[in-house]
C-alpha cells in the first residue's frame, strides 16, 4: 500500500503538504494541490483513519449495543440507524449482550478500546451498574427503548402504555370483555408499561382485573421472556385455562407469532375463537397465519431520532439532556375479529 511519502515523493512537495491537502487543514496552491490529488489517484493512496482520529481525536465512529440482535425488532432499528449513520459519513459498531446485563460492562470497555465518539444504548434487564459504566465513558450517550432513571443523558422511546391501551382498547371494540395478556420479563421497563396498559384498559372495560390466583400476578396474566418460544409456551398454558379468554393482547411480535403456531397446534381457529394482537409491528407480522394485528413502533423515526440526537451532542450543538417519546400506532389485520 502506497504511504503519504510514497504521495510527497511522487508530487514533489513535502509531507506536511501532502497532509494539509488531504485534511483540508491549510491552503495549499493550486498547482501543488493539482500534483497531490494526482499523485493520490496514480498511487491508490488511503488515508490512515487511525492517524487521522489521533490527530483529530475524533473517529467518526458510533457505537451501538443492543440486547439480542435476533430480534427482528432491534435489527430494524440497528439497520435504520447504520443507514442513518452512513448519510451522515459516520460508521456504526454493533454490540450484542444477549441480554445478560453483566455482559454490558465488557462491551462497553470493548467499545471504549474503539475510541467512538458517541453511543447507542439499548439495556439489557435491570442493571444497577450500568449508569456508573456510562458516566465513566464520558461520551455522549442517548437510551433507546429502555430509560434508566439515574441516567442524565438523551432518550428516544415510545409509550408503551399508550401502545397497549390502543391494542386492548381495540379489542374491547370488538366485543371482548375477557382479554388476556402475555406480558414480557417481570421488572423490565417496557413490559411493565405495556402489562400496564393492558390493566388500564381493563379497568376501562370494567373486566379481568382484581382476579388473582396467585401472588404475583392476575389470572389473565402470562410472562413471557420476549422470544417466540415463551409466546408459544404461554398461549399453550393460557389455552388450558377455564374460562379460556376470547382475546390476547401479546407485549411484543415475536411471542405473538409463537402464539399463533401454538394456537394453530391446538386447532384454535384465529380470530373465530380467540383473537390476537401484538407489539412492534415487525416486518414478519404481514406474513403470519393469519396476518398479525398489531401495535407499530416508528422504528425508522427512532433509530433516525437516535442518531440525530448523538451527533447534535458530538457536534457541540446542544449540551442538555433531551427527551422525545413517540407515540404508537394501531396496525389492524386478520388475527383479531369480533367476539363471539
Amino acid at each position: 500500500m502506497a504511504t503519504i511519502k510514497d504521495v510527497a515523493l511522487r508530487a514533489g512537495v513535502s509531507v506536511t503538504t501532502v497532509s494539509h491537502v488531504v485534511n483540508g487543514t491549510r491552503h495549499v496552491s493550486p498547482d501543488g494541490r493539482e500534483r497531490v490529488e494526482q499523485a493520490i489517484r496514480a498511487l491508490g493512496y488511503v488515508p490512515s483513519a487511525v492517524a487521522r482520529s489521533l490527530k483529530r481525536n475524533t473517529t467518526h465512529t458510533l457505537g451501538m449495543i443492543t440486547p439480542n440482535s435476533s430480534n427482528p425488532y432491534f435489527a430494524e432499528i440497528v439497520r435504520a440507524a447504520e443507514d442513518r449513520c452512513f448519510g451522515a459519513g459516520y460508521t456504526l459498531i454493533l454490540c450484542n449482550t444477549d441480554d445478560e446485563p453483566r455482559r454490558q460492562s465488557m462491551v462497553l470497555q470493548v467499545l471504549a478500546q474503539r475510541r467512538i465518539d458517541g453511543l447507542i444504548v439499548v439495556s439489557s434487564g435491570d442493571d444497577a451498574g450500568l449508569p456508573a459504566l456510562l458516566a465513566g465513558l464520558e461520551m455522549p450517550t442517548v437510551l433507546l427503548d429502555r430509560e434508566i432513571d439515574t441516567l442524565p443523558c438523551d432518550l428516544v422511546e415510545t409509550a408503551h402504555m399508550n401502545g397497549a391501551l390502543l391494542a386492548t382498547r381495540h379489542l374491547a371494540t370488538l366485543g371482548h370483555r375477557r382479554i388476556a395478556c402475555i406480558g414480557g420479563p417481570r421488572g423490565l421497563v417496557p413490559s411493565e408499561q405495556r402489562i400496564a396498559g393492558w390493566r388500564l384498559a381493563l379497568a376501562e372495560i370494567g373486566a379481568g382485573n382484581g382476579h388473582t390466583t396467585e401472588p404475583e400476578g392476575d389470572e389473565l396474566l402470562w410472562h413471557g421472556d420476549f422470544t417466540s418460544e415463551s409466546g408459544y409456551a404461554c398461549m399453550h398454558a393460557l389455552l388450558r385455562h377455564t374460562p379460556r379468554p376470547s382475546a390476547v393482547f401479546v407485549a411484543n411480535d415475536l411471542m405473538a407469532l409463537g402464539a399463533l403456531c401454538a394456537a394453530h397446534e391446538c386447532g384454535v381457529d384465529v380470530p373465530g375463537d380467540i383473537s390476537v394482537v401484538g407489539f412492534d409491528d415487525i416486518e414478519l407480522a404481514r406474513f403470519s397465519s393469519p396476518p398479525l394485528t398489531t401495535v407499530a413502533q416508528p422504528k425508522q423515526r427512532i433509530a433516525a431520532l437516535a442518531v440525530d440526537m448523538l451527533l447534535e451532542r458530538i457536534e457541540g450543538r446542544r449540551a442538555d439532556a433531551r427527551k422525545v417519546v413517540l407515540q404508537p400506532e394501531l396496525r389492524v389485520r386478520a388475527s383479531s375479529g369480533a367476539a363471539r
